[in-house]
């Protein structure tokens, strides 16, 4: 199959004739269809609906008016919408099948959700209504924080932060205010190695000077080097309860007070807070920060088509210092403080957050009440280890005894296969399956971290694991010619992904 000068095939994408088989004169392959770009669909020189021409007018753009054609190709309806239904179909999602990416928790997104989240009067609103005109918009918002401090075991809740590193940032710049507040001006922050890779960054975003701190052979945090490495010049512990490695810190109590004991603050990861929803609260274990995503753990979509949602519980010790705004509710009803005198480090968003998240991760809470949301945690986490104790003959875990929400591999059961950790996520491409995150957490060697979320039926779940297993048994096998080229079967075979990333080609240009 011949190449364009853009390097896509002339033909349907990853799809090769096998003998006995003739190709077909269209270039689809039976509902597969061939699919070039929009602008090689239609041209520039037409357009799909007829406009009148425009008479003579003064622009009032001072100077700022488009001088050139826009571009844009002219398709009619019904090739535009199908332009883009074709390409729908090549996309892979939770709706789709298993998504096993581990450290993102790609859950399913109930449809209840989307319903309440289009009511009128949380679908339709404005910012900068009238708060006597969004009481009940108030009052969600302000029923969602009681539900998620009490989940947590926390004093105050900041609400506003778009998302987890949006959370990230807000926890530690309470941290930053509580410390200028009492005059001690700290400038180291300890991160785990197996840290979230937002966590040291936003740790230095803020200003400060990252360390890290090694695990121990079972995975954990090394509570010694911890020990040594606090002193009067730390600020802050950043540590993710469970870790990346899938792992419950079973010294969490005494690292924190460890952390306290040395005049500094715990901030929490609250990232895999899914797997211990009802089971164990952060308040308990002596945090002082901790960002919940509502993606993660309460069934919201992952960004939303826009901002997502990170809010953050705050201790005792730090709630005076949250943001503004946030509701409080008097005789008159609800409505936003947006100005606070004294501790507060002050206002890190124009509006309170994403009302839609809100609606979507209240409705989540509210049909599954205070025993569900315990049941999809315990659910969760019993997937992670039937996929751990049926994949353990064949593949590698990397640590022994169970896990918490995701199960972690490595590569030592593809050494000397000639199979690496990236040719084994490809062909499960092939298999139908969106591949494990891959090489992290970066502390395991050709990692593969594994999160079927409670969302998976057994069946779903045997039928992952099947082709799991038939994919070692492949690579032991010597079939290496199945995975160095795979995928085979997707629109779009195996990439340079090293140029793609490096030398994309961002822009078409006619005649190419």
């Amino acid at each position: 199959m011949s190449m364009n000068t853009q390097g896509r095939p002339t033909g349907v994408e990853g799809v090769e004739t096998q003998p006995g088989q003739f190709e077909s004169f269209s270039g689809h392959v039976g509902l597969r269809l061939a699919e070039p770009l929009i602008f090689e669909l239609g041209s520039t020189d037409t357009t799909g609906v007829d406009v009148p021409e425009v008479e003579d007018f003064d622009m009032c753009l001072g100077g700022l008016e488009r001088k050139s054609e826009i571009g844009c190709p002219g398709l009619s309806e019904p090739d535009t919408v199908r332009h883009y239904t074709r390409l729908s179909r090549r996309n892979y999602g939770i709706d789709m099948g298993v998504f096993p990416l581990g450290s993102c928790t790609m859950k399913h997104n109930p449809r209840l959700n989307e319903k309440m989240a289009r009511l009128p009067g949380f679908g339709d609103i404005h910012p900068l209504q009238p708060q006597s005109t969004v009481q009940g918009a108030l009052g969600l918002i302000d029923e969602l924080a009681t539900w998620l401090m009490t989940l947590t075991g926390m004093p105050a809740v900041a609400m506003s932060p778009k998302a987890g590193a949006h959370g990230e940032l807000c926890g530690v710049m309470a941290i930053r205010a509580a410390l200028e507040a009492r005059g001690d001006a700290r400038e180291i922050v300890l991160c785990p190695e197996s840290a979230h890779g937002t966590n040291p960054a936003t740790a230095a975003f803020c200003g400060y000077k990252v360390k890290s701190i090694p695990a121990k052979e079972n995975g954990r945090v090394d509570i010694e080097a911890l020990k040594a490495a606090l002193d009067d010049t730390v600020a802050a512990v950043m540590i993710t309860n469970p870790n990346t490695c899938g792992l419950f810190e079973t010294e969490i109590r005494e690292i924190a007070d460890e952390i306290h004991k040395a005049g500094a603050f715990f901030y929490a990861d609250g990232a895999n807070f899914n797997a211990i929803v009802g089971k164990a609260r952060p308040g308990d274990l002596g945090v002082d920060a901790m960002h919940i995503n509502l993606h993660k753990t309460f069934s919201t979509p992952h960004g939303g088509g826009g901002p997502g949602s990170g809010p953050v519980v705050f201790s005792d010790a730090l709630k005076d210092f949250a943001p503004v705004p946030y509701v409080v509710k008097d005789a008159e009803g609800f409505h936003l403080v947006e100005n606070k005198e004294g501790k507060s480090f002050g206002r890190m968003v124009a509006f309170h957050g994403q009302m839609g998240m809100y609606v979507r991760a209240l409705s989540y809470m509210l049909s599954h009440g205070s025993d569900g949301l315990k049941q999809a945690s315990e659910d969760a986490v019993l997937n992670a280890n039937y996929v751990l104790a049926s994949l353990k003959d064949v593949m590698t875990p990397s640590f022994d005894g169970p896990c918490m929400h995701e199960a972690l591999f490595d590569d030592r059961f593809l050494k000397d296969t000639g199979v690496t950790t990236l040719d084994f996520a490809k062909a499960m491409i092939d298999e139908g399956y969106h591949p494990m995150t891959m090489y992290f957490p970066l502390v395991v060697h050709g990692a593969m971290l594994i999160e079927p979320t409670e969302s998976e039926s057994k069946a779903n779940m045997d039928q992952f694991i099947r082709s799991m297993r038939g994919l070692a048994a492949a690579a032991k096998a010597g079939e290496v010619a199945r995975f160095e080229g795979a995928p085979y079967h997707a629109p779009w075979k195996r990439l340079d992904e090293t140029q793609a990333a490096r030398k994309p080609v961002l822009r078409w240009e006619a005649g190419e």
